[in-house]
């Protein structure tokens, strides 16, 4: 089995400088931005799924 994916940017500026926060699994500190974020895997998407629910203007019920 292969090590976890990290992150390549940090999704609020973009920078490259990430470091493993010590607030536990999934969490990673931005040098360049002082952030803190954690990451999170919620599973895979059902095949033809857009990972959202239908609205009215989808064609469901209203």
């Amino acid at each position: 089995m292969s090590e976890r994916a990290a992150p390549f940017y940090c999704p609020y500026c973009g920078d490259e400088d990430l470091r493993p926060s010590e607030e536990g699994h999934g969490a990673w500190e931005c040098r360049s931005c002082s952030r803190a974020f954690r990451l999170k895997f919620l599973g895979l998407l059902a095949p033809g799924s857009t990972g959202r629910p239908p609205s009215a203007s989808d064609g469901g019920t209203s």
